[in-house]
Parts: C-alpha cells; sequence; structure tokens
C-alpha cells in the first residue's frame, strides 16, 4: 500500500513537474509575444508621432508662406499707396508751379506793357517836337 502511495505521489510529482514545464514554456511564449507587441507598439508609436512631427511642419510651412504672403500683399499695397501719393503731391505741386509762373508772366507782361506804353508816349512826344521844330 506504502509502495502504490509513493508510485502515486511519483506520477502526480511528475505530472505536476510537467504541467509546471508545460506553463512555464506557455509563459516564455506569452512574455515572447508581449515582448513583440510592445515593439510593435513602440515602433507604431514612433511612426505616429514622426507623421504627426511632419504635419507639423508642414502646416507651419504652410503658416509662414501664407504670411510671407500676406506681408507681401501688404508691401504691395503700402508701395502702390506711396506711388499713388507721390504722383497727387507732384501733380499738386505742377500745379501750383504752372500757377506762380503763369502769374510771373502776367506781371512780366504787364511790366513789358507798361514801359512799351511809355516808350510809346516818349516817342510819340519826340514826334510831336520835332514837328514843331520843322
Amino acid at each position: 500500500h506504502e509502495r502504490e502511495h509513493d508510485r502515486e505521489i511519483s506520477e502526480l510529482t511528475a505530472k505536476h513537474e510537467e504541467e509546471m514545464e508545460k506553463l512555464h514554456a506557455k509563459l516564455k511564449e506569452q512574455q515572447h509575444q508581449r515582448d513583440e507587441l510592445q515593439q510593435q507598439m513602440a515602433a507604431t508609436h514612433k511612426a505616429e508621432i514622426e507623421q504627426a512631427q511632419l504635419q507639423s511642419q508642414k502646416l507651419h510651412s504652410l503658416e509662414l508662406e501664407a504670411l510671407r504672403l500676406s506681408l507681401n500683399n501688404m508691401h504691395t499695397s503700402q508701395l502702390e499707396l506711396t506711388q499713388s501719393n507721390l504722383r497727387k503731391e507732384k501733380e499738386t505741386a505742377l500745379v501750383e508751379l504752372r500757377e506762380m509762373l503763369n502769374d510771373k508772366r502776367a506781371q512780366e507782361v504787364a511790366i513789358l506793357q507798361s514801359r512799351h506804353q511809355l516808350e510809346w508816349e516818349k516817342i510819340k512826344e519826340q514826334c510831336l517836337k520835332e514837328k514843331e521844330d520843322l
């Protein structure tokens, strides 16, 4: 009976050890699968981060381009406004200069007419004097 009991204990021990080995092998397999999953998740995470960084860089580039275009448009508008203002100032200056020259010309014409009148009267008087003398 005792031998039978020892044999049963041996069988149970062997069965237990076999079960433990199976469980240990299964545990190692699960750990290996877990490690592979972690590596895949890390690779996926890294790829997602790189994709997000790339999209962020593209967005940043687009924002910079939009700002550049906006600044270029503002600069163009400012140049057009400056040109318009300069054109108006030039036209105003030309009108003032024309008026000034016309005024000066009118004064000179008046002076010349006055001199001409004086000379005409002088010549007329001289002519009358010469007639009297004759």
